[in-house]
């Protein structure tokens, strides 16, 4: 397994190059790390660090929106990163719609008991149970978009003022939008024409009680970035990202994975490992 530190503290004498298909590698990336020249990706870190530290002194309780994708263990691996050798200053929680696979929460598991980390579950389907939302139906149904009230609920019951998450400006163009610290209202709403400016790497985190703040340390980072930090970083991800065998049925062309009892057998069939 290819492993090389990012930190400038102890530059390698000949960098090892990562295999040559690697998609769309930056060799320069790499041949920088051998001096103490700052290539992008030791300044993404930098900077995501400098963000979750100041996230960490300018509020009373923050939290990490932890869902166990990429872009959240890079974001809980750079605040690990972070406050080392002492552990993360806030909890990580897990918005848990009830649809997840059962190797995302195993991964979530092991991933908080191995950093020390505490954890803090919000149930979509608890919000379902109490009429806070209302199940979706049809071919379509999911419960993504129910997140949402889920979300602002788990704020107000712990007293929440800022919210960590791992979404990025290249995502898609409301993204673009996100500032640094982006500010929500005392309904968790956000108004892209009334965030404050952050010029000189200054940043107002101050709120009034009942609204709150969203931190994107990841914000100037692109999906290439992530996958390059995170093999150089050598972290773990979650399995489900490799390809292996696991248990399918066959439905039109399309495999299916079969996770638990949520997949219903159409008549005839049966699961094959492939």
């Amino acid at each position: 397994m290819f492993f090389l530190s990012l930190r400038p503290s102890a530059p390698a004498s000949k960098p090892i190059l990562p295999p040559s298909d690697l998609p769309n590698f930056r060799l320069s990336d790499l041949e920088s790390m051998s001096s103490y020249a700052v290539n992008h990706l030791q300044h993404l870190e930098s900077e995501a660090i400098y963000i979750l530290r100041e996230t960490a002194a300018q509020f009373e309780r923050p939290v990490l929106l932890f869902s166990g994708g990429k872009d959240s263990i890079v974001v809980a691996h750079l605040a690990k990163k972070a406050f080392w050798p002492g552990r993360m200053p806030f909890p990580l929680m897990h918005i848990d719609t009830g649809h997840n696979f059962s190797e995302t929460i195993a991964y979530r598991d092991e991933f908080v008991a191995a950093i020390g980390a505490r954890l803090e579950i919000a149930s979509v389907q608890k919000s379902i149970d109490e009429g806070r939302v209302q199940e979706e139906t049809g071919t379509n149904a999911s419960r993504n978009g129910l997140q949402t009230v889920t979300l602002l609920d788990a704020i107000e019951e712990h007293g929440f003022d800022a919210a960590i998450g791992g979404a990025r400006r290249d995502e898609e163009k409301a993204r673009a939008k996100e500032r640094f610290f982006s500010h929500r209202d005392e309904f968790g709403q956000w108004d892209p024409k009334n965030q404050r400016p952050e010029l000189w790497n200054l940043y107002n985190g101050r709120v009034n009680k009942g609204e709150s703040i969203r931190v994107f340390p990841l914000s100037n980072w692109t999906e290439l970035d992530i996958w390059l930090y995170t093999y150089l970083e050598n972290i773990d991800i979650v399995p489900l990202y490799l390809s292996a065998k696991r248990p399918v049925v066959e439905r039109d062309g399309t495999l299916i994975l079969v996770d638990d009892d949520r997949l219903p057998m159409n008549e005839g069939e049966k699961p094959m490992m492939k």
